[in-house]
Parts: structure tokens; sequence; C-alpha cells
């Protein structure tokens, strides 16, 4: 058995603000002794009118390092939303942009993994490559092995391109984290849910949704299983919630459900 801390907390564009809240949220997993807590996309800083460069921290500055810090402490591993800076010029020449990107930190603190997010949310009205730069399509999936569970990594927008899931469980996801600041608006808390449930049926997997709360976002985090039946599922309220995930509940889902070794294609970046 896992346990998992799903923290749908809310983001200022105050980075130091947000390390306190970082750290009660450790404090509350803690507690229960989860021995995995999730935060939403963004968590060092977020602005509802976008992110970019002057929110960015390198991998040792002051948010990832204090991750590891408390993931040490408390014997929890965490994933966690950040940006970090880029290293190309933006559209036309324009300044350097921001890394959307997912850490994994392991129980003893130890860095495991970088996620760069690579599907940028350019729709909706919004463009989020003017401010971000994206990751490469071919980079290795992030996974964190927790427990008897592999969790593999998407974020946000990456949720509605079907091959970005598929390519984490792939590489061996059991449960797919999808840590996002899912913009409010006509439609929109009905498609996460929904491609939520898509994800976990079509992959056989757990999918865990992991919202931002607060104005202009939808919090609703949600959990599906492989089976497709909603395990968990929040308001628009920050919350914490904590939930046990059991290796042998998927397993018996997949052997009645060989989806994964009936499929024809693989998927292949472009």
């Amino acid at each position: 058995m896992t346990r998992v801390t799903v923290a749908q907390v809310e983001v200022s564009d105050d980075h130091e603000a947000n390390r306190y809240m970082v750290g009660d949220a450790f404090s509350a997993a803690a507690a229960v002794q989860a021995d995995l807590l999730v935060l939403p996309e963004y968590a060092s800083g977020y602005h509802r009118h976008g992110v970019g460069i002057e929110h960015a921290e390198p991998l040792d500055g002051p948010f990832v390092s204090m991750l590891r810090a408390l993931a040490a402490e408390h014997g929890t591993a965490v994933l966690a939303g950040t940006t970090l800076p880029g290293a190309e010029p933006g559209p036309a020449g324009g300044e350097r942009r921001g890394v959307n990107a997912v850490v994994a930190v392991d129980a003893s603190g130890a860095l495991a993994g970088v996620y760069r997010k690579v599907h940028l949310y350019d729709a909706f009205g919004t463009r989020e490559s003017d401010r971000l730069e994206p990751g490469p399509a071919d980079a290795e999936p992030l996974t964190l092995r927790v427990g008897e569970l592999t969790f593999g990594v998407i974020t946000c927008y990456d949720l509605r391109f079907p091959e970005s899931a598929r390519r984490v469980v792939d590489a061996g996801a059991d449960v797919l984290v999808v840590p996002a600041a899912w913009v409010a608006g006509p439609l929109k808390a009905e498609h996460w849910r929904t491609l939520l449930a898509a994800r976990a049926i079509e992959n056989t997997v757990v999918a865990i949704g992991v919202g931002m709360a607060g104005k202009g976002v939808t919090g609703r985090s949600v959990l599906v299983g492989p089976d497709g039946v909603v395990g968990l599922e929040l308001d628009e309220r920050p919350q914490y919630r904590t939930v046990d995930l059991d290796p042998a509940e998927l397993a018996a889902v997949r052997r009645a459900n060989p989806s994964l070794e009936n499929r024809r294609y693989a998927v292949v970046p472009r």
C-alpha cells in the first residue's frame, strides 16, 4: 500500500509565502504518514495572468532546496511544479523564457528527476509559449518509485494529448500524476474530469489530477482508478486529502483488461 497526500493549495506570486505553504503541506502529509506528497503545477510561484522568467528559480534555488530538506526531514517523497530558467530567447529574439517543470524528490531528499512540460498552453485565448519554452518531446519520461508503485508525471495541458500519458505508462508508470493550474472557464472542469478518466481507463492506471485552488483556476483535484471509478473528487477550496493505493487492485484490473498488451501502435515523439 502506498499513501499519497494530495495538496490542493492556493499559490501566489510571493515565493517566500509559497514556501511556508509547502512546509504546511509537508506537515499535513507527515501527520498521516504519507509516502508521497503531490503539489500542483507552479507551486513555487504563480500569477493568473502568466508565469515566465520572473518566476524562475534554478534547481539549487530556494524552492527545490526546501523540498529536498523537507522530504529528508519527514521521510516523504514529493512531486511539485516549479519554474526553471530557460536557455532560449523568446519569440522574435525577445528576453529569455522560463520552463514549466515538475521536480521529483525521493524520501531521502535526493532530486530524482525533472519533467519539463512539453505541450504549452497555447489555447483558449492564452499563449504560454510567449513566456515559457517547451521541454523536449523526446526526453526520458519522469517516473518515481514509491513503495510498490511507480508514479509518472505529465503536466496540465499535456493531459489533452493521450500520447503523453501513454509514453509515461510505457516507461513503467502505474500511477499517472498530473499537477495542474487548470484555468477556469466554460466546460473546463468537465474537460478536466473527463480527460483524467479517459487517461486512467485507456492506460489501466490510477490517474491523479492535482489542481491549484484560487481565483481563475478550477481546483477540483480528482483521483480515478484504472477501472474508471472516481475515488476522490474535491471542490474548488484549498484542502489536503490522503488516499491509499493498493498495487493488488491495479494488477487485478490489468489482468481483466489487458489493453496495454493488446494494442498495435507505439508512441513516437516528433
